[in-house]
């Protein structure tokens, strides 16, 4: 069994986890748009000393709440503005999901099942691949994930003898509820809550909402959330409009954000970012055992997570606003499902259940070597043949691990087995996520600060006209002046009008009173100020964007 491993073993074995996980966070290149904007808001609030009002481009942004952009700015803050620190609260985050999965299965499950989970989870493609990229979705992960497990230890302490333990696990919950709505907004502590509501009927067992704790929890949540809510909304009272109206109603309900897709979306990123477990995923599923029900019953902690992972998948489905990451906070849970499961079948099953994705290997291996014939752009067709190196050598190692982890299976080595399958899985996904630098200039303007960094100076005016290049703040520490460009900053827009120029028309006699001004446009914009008469001079150009300096 994996629990055989010696304590000194399983240390080992978290180093060398530890060494994949965070070795790349420099490596890439930031690419837009989240990785610009949530590496640009922190930097932002950094520079300005104001930690309550979060901007984007010095204009007021109310998308989401400011702990992870309190993280990032202090991490940039004590270990200086780069990649790495730009992603290192989710890698951080990411990893100690981990952890968590972890220490809740060993409580519930047994020691195997917890080695079990936490293995699986660190080798699941999308969890893998979201632990390195610069959003918020490993952040609010995380802390629901907190929120659930410390539910779920609370009602696995609930016998008399252990009421203080209960107590404090619950007050744990509450606060990560707390933390996870200030990482991402109300879904932090609307998800659990319906979830324990649907427990409840499902089991027909009320008597869970009696353990609680709710004044001294809603003391401990409230404690957390309501300072930076009271701060913001006393300096911006158009906060509570923008942000819980808006950013929560509106984008649930409507496809105003241009997000809308159809109700079976999530079903491939639910199988591909499973892998290589997807199958033993099912298979957990399903064999969750008997529920009980009545009052007086143990708590099924089994039964809870399917009913948590059965619900994210729902109520995202039928959600008019989606994402791929939006299916994260499913996988820790799923992850205990899977070590509890694993623990009970056979190595010749798990062989079984391995079995159906080698062949999707061999397809991955095949679309990384023709990568190139996906290429649509002048861009594309230059870059997409470096990646396929990368993706081929990513392949080959998931390949290697799936059969040689079945090789084990067949001669009775499971849990040799689930390591190595684990182990080159994560480094497989690692190494595509890796490559992806080498074409990464299209979706990113690190090449375009380095090649106009001289010319850029803090008193001379800087304006991107009809485009707002995400990356490009962070890469030259500095904001812009918007010209006919509203998008996602339009709400700071209307705020704060005079921190922009409409239209083309009103952008020229602002040039022209500029006795020094720089400008990034698209390549298709250059021609059209060139009717209006502007003097520029270019000072950087390629397929895609051109930078103009006054002469």
């Amino acid at each position: 069994m994996v629990s055989r491993i010696s304590d000194k073993q399983l240390w080992w074995l978290l180093i060398g986890v530890a060494l994949i996980w965070f070795a790349n966070l420099e490596y890439r290149t930031l690419i837009k748009p989240d990785e610009g904007r949530y590496a640009e808001i922190p930097r932002e609030m950094a520079a300005s000393g104001d930690w309550v009002t979060p901007r984007l481009n010095d204009l007021k942004y109310f998308e989401k709440p400011p702990l992870q952009y309190w993280a990032t700015a202090t991490a940039y803050t004590v270990f200086g503005e780069h990649q790495w620190t730009s992603r290192l609260w989710a890698a951080l985050t990411g990893f100690a999901g981990l952890l968590l999965v972890w220490f809740t299965g060993q409580r519930l499950f047994g020691r195997d099942a917890a080695n079990y989970a936490a293995l699986l989870l660190g080798s699941s493609m999308l969890y893998v691949m979201m632990g390195h990229i610069n959003t918020l979705d490993m952040g609010v992960t995380f802390f629901i994930t907190l929120g659930v497990f410390s539910f779920l230890l609370a009602q696995h302490s609930g016998s008399t003898a252990q009421q203080a333990a209960s107590r404090n696990w619950m007050l744990l919950a509450w606060a990560g509820m707390a933390l996870a709505v200030l990482s991402k907004g109300l879904m932090g502590i609307i998800l659990p809550g319906t979830a324990v509501f649907i427990y409840c009927l499902v089991q027909r067992d009320f008597t869970v909402l009696k353990r609680m704790h709710w004044l001294a929890g809603l003391a401990v949540f409230l404690l957390i959330t309501a300072p930076w809510f009271y701060l913001v909304m006393k300096a911006n009272p158009e906060f509570f409009q923008r942000f819980f109206i808006y950013e929560h109603y509106t984008r649930f309900t409507t496809k105003e954000l241009g997000r809308y897709q159809p109700w079976y979306y999530f079903v491939p990123i639910l199988l591909t970012g499973a892998l290589p477990w997807t199958v033993l995923l099912f298979d957990s599923l399903f064999h969750i055992g008997k529920p009980r029900s009545g009052d007086g019953k143990p708590f099924n902690a089994a039964l809870f997570l399917l009913i948590w992972t059965v619900f994210i998948y729902v109520f995202f489905s039928i959600s008019d606003s989606k994402l791929p990451s939006y299916l994260l906070p499913m996988f820790p849970a799923l992850a205990l499902l899977m070590g509890r499961r694993i623990v009970e079948i056979r190595e010749r099953l798990l062989f079984w259940y391995v079995a159906p994705v080698v062949p999707v290997g061999l397809l991955f291996l095949v679309l990384a070597v023709n990568v190139g014939k996906f290429a649509d752009t002048p861009n594309q067709i230059e870059l997409y043949p470096h990646y396929s190196i990368w993706l081929v050598t990513a392949s080959l190692i998931l390949l290697t691990g799936l059969l040689g982890g079945m090789a084990l299976l067949w001669k009775g080595k499971k849990p040799v087995a689930v390591l190595a399958i684990a182990l080159t899985a994560l480094l497989s996904t690692q190494i595509g996520v890796s490559g992806y630098n080498t074409v990464a200039r299209e979706r990113s303007a690190k090449h375009i600060a380095e090649a106009i960094r001289a010319e850029v100076k803090p008193s001379v005016p800087f304006y991107s006209v009809m485009t707002y290049e995400q990356t490009l703040p962070f890469y030259l520490k500095r904001t812009f002046t918007l010209v006919q460009y509203q998008d996602e900053m339009g709400f700071g827009i209307k705020q704060e009008p005079e921190r922009w120029v409409p239209t083309l028309d009103a952008f020229v006699p602002v040039w022209a009173a500029q006795p020094e001004a720089l400008a990034i446009m698209p390549v298709y914009v250059y021609p059209q100020l060139q009717q209006l008469g502007l003097p520029m001079k270019i000072i950087f150009a390629d397929t895609q964007h051109i930078v103009v300096k006054k002469p």
